[in-house]
């Protein structure tokens, strides 16, 4: 009881800091997302591998990566993973600093629905009845929200289509976290020192060209990457998967809130209405789900 304790802790911790990450990413925006991009996964790399090397773990990461290699399908699978969060954490720099923050924060509500549609398209899995219904009361939710945009709201599906394919991904290879994340990191750091070189040579990078708050900003967006990291790693290792399920709603309304009380992006009616049909699928999906997996558990005593 009490590792579940501190595991819920671990994760609420996560999930907390990754709600209030934009207010970081806001205080670069004078930055170009594509720098902030390659600071990130320069920075990540660094801060996970002396995270790694401070947990006396640099023998596991080079079996790591000797039993990655071994595995060519695994391999494969992890550096499509890598390009696939790359690309995540671009469209949401992005969309943070461009204040799309509402948007941001539908991506990562309905990222657990994406997730689901690959199992069922992909594992073969079956919804109940009430599932069923929740699917419908999302997508009822996006269609109005089309509707009121006159166009797909893109960067909400661009975030939760390359989030879930990643997530899908990655529970094919088994890694630690945080070494995984190293390895992820590795697979991008070339292209990621290329464009830094070509900055530099082009004269339009601003880290080391500009004030020093904005220096030591870009360097802790390594830090602000494997910390939550590593505290969800450890609250996932020790409380069960429906938690986690139900635990991961904490972000994107932190998310919602800054966007629309903090930043002052526009929620209308519409957006009321739209997000209401998700909320209330996302409120019925995780009922159920916790519902069938705490009977699960009860069996198994």
């Amino acid at each position: 009881m009490q590792t579940e304790k501190s595991g819920v802790l671990w994760a609420i911790g996560a999930y907390v800091i990754w709600g209030v990450l934009p207010i970081y990413w806001k205080s670069l925006e004078h930055v170009a997302s594509g720098e902030i991009l390659i600071s990130r996964i320069v920075w990540s790399f660094v801060s996970t591998l002396l995270l790694v090397l401070l947990m006396k773990n640099g023998r596991h990461l080079v079996g790591d990566m000797k039993t990655l290699w071994r595995s060519q399908r695994d391999f494969w699978l992890l550096f499509a993973a890598s390009v696939l969060v790359s690309s995540n954490w671009f469209i949401y720099i992005w969309a943070v600093n461009h204040n799309h923050l509402v948007q941001t924060s539908l991506g990562y509500y309905i990222n657990p629905l994406v997730s689901v549609l690959l199992g069922i398209f992909f594992l073969k899995e079956k919804l109940s009845r009430a599932q069923q219904v929740a699917f419908l009361l999302a997508i009822i939710g996006v269609i109005i929200l089309t509707v009121s945009y006159g166009q797909l709201p893109w960067v909400s599906f661009a975030l939760a289509i390359t989030f879930a394919i990643y997530g899908f991904a990655k529970k094919k290879i088994q890694l630690d976290a945080l070494r995984g994340m190293t390895i992820e990191t590795l697979f991008v750091l070339p292209i990621a020192i290329g464009f830094y070189i070509w900055l530099f040579a082009e004269g339009k990078a601003v880290f080391l060209h500009t004030d020093l708050k904005t220096n030591i900003l870009l360097i802790f967006t390594g830090a602000a990457t494997a910390i939550p990291l590593v505290m969800f790693a450890k609250g996932a290792q020790r409380i069960p998967l429906f938690m986690i399920g139900f635990l991961q709603y904490i972000a994107p309304t932190m998310m919602l809130f800054l966007g629309v009380i903090i930043y002052g992006e526009t929620f209308g009616k519409i957006d009321l209405i739209s997000f209401s049909f998700i909320w209330a699928a996302l409120l019925l999906f995780t009922f159920t789900t916790i519902s069938e997996a705490l009977k699960k558990r009860k069996s198994h005593l």
